[in-house]
């Protein structure tokens, strides 16, 4: 009577059923449904058996199989996971599988990552009949495509074990109770005297030629049809005729099918099958064997299924990286398959293992990390990437390591927009201020100069304005020409960010400068930006209105692309595309200069845009035609670095220690020198780069007065030309920044009896003025003395020249005798 209120055994199954999977109606006893394990969401597998479909010799077949799956562990058998039976039904949990006729109806018909795929199926099952042969003495007995299933790594699993039975040679075969399976049956079935030939795999053997064909043409219609060659391929053409030969003593032994094809030629040799193969067995690979692996590997990644890659190499390329030595080898070709993943996998496998990699004190991880920094920064939080990766980032900006320097300062471009307030403008504008005066290696200062204006639209705006234009201006008197030339373009790609008048106060006066540098490529840069800048000023002044749309970025926390300002650099809007200058400490290899490597140029500009140029600016117009001039000359493409994209900086390529000159060059006038700059405050600060803001009417004034050193007349002292009274220039032997300490190197000797001073200006030329009562009298004595002056100044300066140009060209930098 208690019946009727007795429990339902199902209800006690872990797993919620659902729809059914097609593909076995009339070829297996079960019945495939998709589930999920209650409680995880799992998903698995449920093979479901009903009494009411079926029979009793079908349910006793179908119960044999659980037992016998459940006692089979092996990486290509179907993983039991648990089994309930009642009265009625019977189910057995899976891992979560499809059947492989459906699942190779969705690949390609046709590719290399087809054939590959393939042949690491067909592998797999071979291995798994030379398990049941020959370790487990066991025949499979239904060894076809409905016997076959793939999991989600894209595995080929051996299932369809209903007919499993021990391998005793010369016994006969179990007959099967559906009637489709009767065509895989091999030819002794029917004829009992060559039964005795049957071996203890002769008959799997029959059923993996079965399965080749099936693989190749798709379901196999009648026995004959196996006797069509075409789709087979000639590397198994000679196996697979053997397996399906009519005497069972001649068909190999799959142990022997698989050393015969993992030789060299064989099908189961190629890049797919032996990197499944290693990662099987990487806990026992020498380090040197696994770091030649992973280096190989990320090249191959392309040819290989996505399925397999995201779910079968990189879980394993994890493991091996959290719990072996694989070391920072293995983070390019984990990276690349992370991009695979959905955003909540990704969370929850590579975030955790990057965290946990820039916390690593070992130097070749930490550059591997930040090289591939753009290929995982989008993934990653902000809150994380402040805490948790920003403190240990900033730590490379004082290694010891010029390549860990470097990469560290390009880093900043990825991590900029992810950085809250105090960490972007505070901590890395402190130290970016000591890299670009301090540091020994110029292309670290150049590459400091290129990444400021990169990240320039990140920074706050009263930072910006306090820190831009001094930092431009101190990388254009480096005495590396890359890091002048990084500056010029820096200037000329965030213009809009600057008030027009520090255009016409700050900026020109300091690009003026570089017109007479040494450097061609310099000059020719200083002069397209000094044009666009002045079209600018030019159109402002035919039209003020135009001043509050040129300005409108200046003040602006995020600024807008389609504005006015945004147009007015023609060329230069290119700037924020060209690469990276790459020094010699690019290379883990070597950090020692090269002195074999030469540089004429910073590189080649690339071709605007036609949305990025006004086409109501004609100083726009000539600055795009010069940059197109100039990227036809220059450098052989083999002196560039094209490993960077298009969105980096110009290629300025030399070792960071030699520029390929063939003497060393004192710098220019007013210029400040590499080893002196880098003596004088600790640059960490923010207030250094501010305290440049005074020291291009200085240098203007020297680059003047020196003009005659170049051989040009035009270069004389204008009388009003400097922005800040007379009396507050001290002119001695050396003149320094007091604010700063950046001592500044003037010209090594007087060219003229005149030129008492190191300046070329008398210590007592500049009268004192009084500003207050009286004042006229004195000015206009003083003026009259400075006329006097500048007077004898320009007949020394022409008597100079005409010595000169009779007794033939100095060389630039040689002591007049």
């Amino acid at each position: 009577m208690w019946s009727f209120f007795a429990r339902d055994p199902s209800k006690d199954f872990p797993y919620e059923i659902g729809d059914i999977v097609t593909g076995l109606e009339d070829k297996s006893v079960w019945a495939l449904h998709q589930a999920k394990k209650k409680g995880t969401n799992e998903d698995v597998s449920v093979f479901v058996f009903d009494l009411r479909t079926g029979n009793e010799t079908q349910f006793d077949v179908a119960r044999a199989a659980v037992k016998r799956l459940k006692t089979l562990r092996h990486p290509s058998i179907l993983t039991y996971l648990d089994s309930l039976e009642t009265e009625k039904v019977l189910y057995l949990a899976t891992e979560f599988v499809v059947p492989l006729e459906t699942h190779l109806a969705q690949l390609s018909r046709e590719g290399h990552q087809r054939d590959l795929y393939l042949s690491w199926g067909i592998f797999q099952i071979t291995r798994a009949l030379s398990f049941l042969n020959n370790d487990g003495n066991l025949r499979h007995n239904n060894v076809c495509l409905s016997s076959v299933f793939v999991n989600t790594a894209g595995e080929w699993k051996l299932g369809g074990v209903e007919y499993m039975a021990g391998a005793v040679e010369g016994t006969g075969l179990p007959i099967k109770i559906l009637p489709t399976l009767e065509k895989y049956d091999p030819p002794e079935k029917a004829d009992p005297s060559r039964q005795r030939l049957i071996t203890k795999c002769s008959t799997d053997m029959w059923g993996l030629g079965c399965l080749i064909w099936e693989a190749f043409n798709g379901s196999l219609p009648q026995q004959s049809s196996l006797k069509d060659l075409n789709n087979i391929p000639k590397q198994l053409s000679t196996v697979y005729c053997e397996l399906v030969g009519a005497n069972p003593a001649s068909r190999p032994n799959p142990a022997d099918i698989i050393t015969r094809c993992r030789k060299i030629g064989g099908y189961f040799k190629n890049d797919l099958v032996d990197a499944l193969l290693f990662l099987e067995e990487i806990q026992i690979k020498e380090k040197n064997e696994k770091n030649r692996f992973f280096s190989s590997i990320t090249s191959q990644l392309d040819s290989f299924p996505e399925n397999v890659c995201q779910h079968k190499i990189l879980p394993q390329l994890i493991t091996a990286f959290e719990y072996g030595d694989a070391g920072s080898a293995v983070l390019m070709p984990m990276f690349k398959l992370g991009r695979l993943l959905d955003e909540v996998e990704y969370q929850k496998k590579i975030v955790p293992c990057v965290v946990k990699l820039f916390s690593s004190n070992d130097r070749a991880t930490r550059i591997r990390l930040l090289q591939q920094l753009e290929h995982f920064i989008g993934h990653l939080q902000s809150n994380i990437v402040n805490e948790q990766i920003f403190p240990q980032v900033a730590n490379g900006f004082m290694d010891t390591n010029p390549t860990i320097r470097e990469q560290t300062v390009k880093s900043i471009i990825h991590l900029a927009p992810k950085l809250n307030y105090n960490n972007l403008n505070v901590e890395v504008l402190r130290h970016f201020a000591r890299l670009q005066s301090k540091d020994d290696q110029g292309g670290i200062r150049t590459n400091t100069t290129v990444c400021l204006g990169k990240i320039a639209q990140h920074l706050h705006p009263q930072i910006r304005q306090k820190v831009l234009i001094s930092a431009f201006i101190r990388a254009m008197r480096d005495p590396f020409p890359p890091a002048r030339s990084a500056g010029v373009l820096a200037l000329a790609a965030t213009q809009q960010y600057f008030l027009l008048s520090e255009v016409a106060t700050r900026i020109l006066p300091a690009l003026c400068q570089l017109t007479i540098d040494p450097e061609k490529s310099v000059r020719d840069s200083a002069f397209r930006t000094i044009k666009g800048f002045l079209g600018k000023l030019e159109k402002v002044s035919e039209d003020p209105s135009l001043r509050e749309s040129m300005e409108a970025d200046v003040h602006t926390a995020t600024p807008s692309l389609s504005n006015a300002a945004a147009t007015w650099a023609g060329w230069a809007v290119t700037a924020v595309t060209a690469k990276f200058y790459r020094s010699q400490s690019d290379t883990v290899k070597s950090i020692t200069p090269m002195a074999s490597k030469t540089l004429s140029k910073p590189g080649s500009l690339e071709q605007p845009s036609s949305s990025s140029i006004s086409t109501t600016t004609s100083s726009v117009t000539s600055m795009t035609s010069l940059e197109q001039e100039e990227s036809k000359g220059g450098d052989s493409v083999s002196d560039y670095d094209e490993t960077w994209d298009t969105e980096n900086w110009g290629d300025m390529e030399a070792p960071s220690g030699q520029i390929g000159m063939t003497e060393p060059r004192s710098p220019l006038p007013g210029q400040i020198s590499g080893r002196t700059d880098r003596k004088g405050t600790d640059g960490w600060d923010m207030d250094e780069w501010g305290s440049l803001e005074e020291e291009p009417a200085l240098e203007g004034s020297e680059a003047c007065t020196s003009g005659g050193d170049w051989g040009s007349p035009d270069f004389v002292a204008v009388e009003g030309a400097a922005t800040k009274s007379a009396s507050s220039y001290s002119f001695g032997e050396t003149a320094k920044d007091e604010v700063a300490g950046l001592t500044v190197k003037l010209p090594d000797e007087p060219r003229t009896p005149a030129a008492k001073s190191p300046s070329g200006w008398e210590e007592n030329e500049w009268e004192p003025i009084e500003e207050t009562g009286g004042a006229s009298s004195k000015l206009e004595e003083a003026r009259k003395k400075r006329e006097e002056r500048k007077l004898q100044r320009q007949k020394e300066l022409e008597a100079r020249r005409a010595t000169r140009v009779s007794g033939g060209p100095m060389k630039l930098g040689a002591k007049k005798i």
